[in-house]
């Protein structure tokens, strides 16, 4: 049975300032908690003018503050910018205040653009980050066994805090085979290496302390409504995003159109629809078609969900949408073994 899974990027929309979308962050994680989703992720971007979670460790705590049983976590905290004993302490914290229900999900990436890099690392930014090594240096600082180091995390040590591999490449996948470490992939954005990762982390999966049998996410966009036109409409704003990322012109997400051929050209609109490959857009019935195929080619053992929708209401209603969809699928496969 899948599970499903939001990646909220607190992104803030035309209008509002980032108070206005920490609100609807927390509505929303409430709303899919009542929706039956297993976690709420949050993840570390800087200097973007449409998100907010650069602060994620904060914001992790805000929204677990507003919910009662939901996982939340990093999808991910970025390691090459932060010492890992920073990251075990503020996720010792975490998980000390919300008891088993605190993930922690690391990638390798900055997460923002050169100079920002410098700004947060400073001369550290001349440094080769090690993020296998660092991911060790977590684990070390959680262990019961440091408790005789003369550094400890506090909190932190000997809690039970699920360490997860982010990534988008067949490295990152046989890095968390590796360690033995449940594996997330950004298809949301960096679709390329999907069908070639998931098989390798599969293939290569040591059990560990941690994991037993190989874990693996996979992260789309999903923008659902009640109609496959209304829900291509809604699309445009995702659409008029990742122009932005195509072109290096952020803005806060704005609101849907008519027609994108009036906006980006067609250079701009393919490199756009590559990163956007695994968008699932439209009605609950297009959704279960072509979701159901996606599960079954990818191998996924979870299904996580970003929806960056204009009008609140709107995304709203497509994580409800896609609960409903995926809870159909769940369903099917199981009155087919029966």
């Amino acid at each position: 049975m899948i599970k499903y899974s939001v990646l909220d990027l607190a992104t803030v929309v035309q209008g509002d300032q980032p108070s206005d979308t920490f609100k609807k962050s927390a509505d929303l994680a409430r709303e899919v908690e009542q929706l039956g989703y297993t976690r709420f992720w949050l993840a570390e971007h800087h200097n973007v003018a449409n998100v907010a979670s650069s602060a994620t460790a904060v914001l992790i705590g805000h929204i677990a503050g507003v919910t009662n049983r939901i996982r939340v976590g990093s999808g991910g905290i970025m390691l090459p910018n932060h010492a890992p004993l920073i990251v075990a302490e503020q996720f010792g914290t975490l998980s000390s205040l919300y008891p088993g229900r605190i993930d922690l999900g690391v990638g390798r990436a900055p997460g923002t653009d050169l100079l920002t890099m410098l700004a947060i690392r400073g001369e550290n930014f001349r440094v080769e980050p090690d993020f296998p090594g660092d991911i060790r240096r977590l684990q070390l600082f959680f262990s019961a066994e440091n408790s005789t180091s003369p550094v400890r995390a506090i909190p932190g040590e000997g809690l039970d805090l699920p360490i997860w591999v982010l990534g988008s490449s067949p490295e990152s996948a046989l890095l968390a085979a590796e360690m033995g470490l449940p594996y997330a992939f950004a298809s949301h954005f960096a679709p390329r290496h999907l069908k070639t990762a998931i098989p390798l982390y599969r293939q290569h999966f040591k059990p560990s302390a941690q994991l037993r049998e190989p874990y693996a996410l996979a992260c789309v966009n999903v923008i659902a409504a009640d109609s496959d036109a209304e829900a291509h409409r809604l699309f445009t704003s995702l659409q008029q995003l990742f122009l932005g990322i195509v072109s290096g012109n952020y803005k806060p997400l704005q609101p849907p159109l008519d027609d994108m051929n009036e906006v980006w050209s067609n250079s701009e609109k393919l490199s756009a629809q590559q990163m956007l490959t695994y968008s699932f857009v439209g009605s609950p019935k297009t959704l279960q078609s072509s979701l159901s195929s996606f599960l079954q080619e990818a191998g996924v053992n979870e299904i996580m969900a970003t929806s960056p929708i204009f009008a609140h209401d709107a995304r709203l209603n497509s994580y409800r949408l896609f609960a409903e969809t995926i809870q159909a699928i769940n369903g099917s496969v199981k009155g087919s073994k029966i």
